[in-house]
């Protein structure tokens, strides 16, 4: 394979105008979003100092947001999907601007945080399904692998920039106007998306079934198929025992000897490995056993967790992160466009769903897992036990289930009686 072949594929960004316009509006938010990220925890301290209620309005946040994606889901199987992102996102918009004024003014309202925490976490849950539901009907199918990784690349990009940005903001005019360029950048967004074509599922106009049973067929369809199965439960290995975040301060203080600063070099390792590992995705969507490369991407991921537990030296524990990093964006890349490549386009909005729902809560699990776990073993040998799981179920994952084995980008869809019903 040349080294042109190993660099991110552009393609769809070439070729595709509608994805382009998706590609950039992404971008922005992106970017914004992660001023409100930081700003949010720091804007909630203010008003309490109290770390507890930072925590609970990210509890509030994510339990919304799971309930959101869920009904997302269905919605985006059964109405516009181009109508239910501008929506959202004008909305979110709205919810922003909100706590930019809230955060402006003398005396900020705990209680109207957490109600645009629900707010803006059940609309943002709305938009998210519908909006991964129509990446393969904006690109051709050779492109889809492509188009997962250029948004990908985007996401850890701002991982990686957007909270330094929002500290020097923070700390100049203040969390308000996080919130206010947030918000700014969902307009952009929705300028940019107005321009998208109408999009329905192929079978919109069909008799529509009560949500909960319309939630069922996509569960339903993700037991009966094969490969996204496969998908679902080999992330749940990585994302339920080796998930090293949250002990990350605690690492940093009793394993590695380091302070604030050591815990901002942890933050920040795994999301330059993934950016790497997104610079140089051109390969997944050229490499024949893609169900092969996702098993090695989380094996690697499970085998770099579990070195950087051991390491016991700030670079080495460092240089761990970096490479779980590459490890976690290739699987990213490769479980999003299997899932996609492997489910008609009627049920990719409530199977999207359910993929981004199992995201949300499983590092939340893992968090409380690997705490669990420290407080057994220790910081280290209890990130270093929950990489061990990880390589054993990912093992048993691969033995298991032959047609995640076999999967392959270029090939048929592997069927199921949910997916030709």
């Amino acid at each position: 394979m040349r080294l042109g072949e190993l660099v991110i594929d552009i393609s769809p960004l070439r070729t595709d105008p509608a994805y382009r316009l998706v590609f950039a509006a992404q971008t922005v938010t992106v970017l914004t979003t992660a001023l409100t990220n930081v700003a949010i925890n720091l804007h909630v301290y203010q008003i309490t100092g109290s770390s507890v209620q930072v925590g609970l309005v990210g509890l509030v946040f994510g339990a919304a947001l799971l309930v959101g994606l869920l009904a997302g889901g269905v919605l985006a199987d059964r109405a516009d999907r181009r109508k239910l992102i501008l929506g959202s996102r004008g909305v979110v918009a709205v919810v922003l601007g909100g706590l930019a004024v809230n955060a402006a003014s003398s005396s900020p309202s705990l209680l109207f945080v957490y109600v645009a925490a629900v707010l803006a976490g059940a609309v943002a849950g709305l938009g998210g399904s519908a909006l991964m539901a129509v990446i393969p009907t904006l690109v051709s199918p050779a492109h889809i692998t492509a188009a997962g990784a250029l948004i990908t690349l985007t996401s850890q990009f701002g991982a990686m920039v957007g909270p330094s940005i929002a500290g020097v903001i923070a700390s100049g005019p203040g969390v308000a106007a996080c919130f206010a360029i947030d918000a700014l950048g969902y307009v952009a967004a929705v300028a940019l998306l107005w321009r998208l074509p109408s999009m329905r599922a192929e079978s919109a106009d069909e008799e529509q079934q009560h949500p909960l049973r319309s939630l069922a067929e996509g569960w339903k369809f993700v037991r009966g198929n094969a490969v996204v199965r496969g998908l679902l439960v080999i992330d749940l290995w990585a994302m339920v025992f080796a998930m090293p975040y949250a002990l990350f301060p605690q690492m940093a203080d009793e394993v590695l000897g380091g302070g604030a600063y050591t815990v901002g070099l942890l933050f920040t390792a795994p999301a330059v490995g993934a950016f790497v590992g997104g610079l140089f995705s051109g390969w997944t969507g050229r490499f024949k056993h893609s169900g092969r490369a996702l098993i090695a991407s989380v094996l690697l991921w499970g085998v770099s967790i579990t070195a950087f537990g051991l390491s016991g030296n700030l670079w080495p524990a460092l240089l761990c992160l970096v490479i779980a990093g590459v490890g976690d964006t290739t699987s990213e890349i490769l479980r999003r466009a299997l899932l996609q490549h492997h489910t008609p386009d009627r049920l990719q909005g409530r199977v999207s769903g359910l993929w981004l729902a199992q995201a949300t809560c499983g590092p939340a699990v893992g968090s409380a897992e690997a705490g669990l776990a420290a407080r057994l073993l220790g910081p280290g040998l209890g990130v270093a036990a929950g990489g061990i799981v990880c390589i054993l179920g990912v093992c048993l994952v691969a033995l298991t289930m032959p047609a995640l084995r076999r999967a392959d980008l270029r090939g048929e869809p592997w069927p199921s009686p949910a997916s030709t019903a």
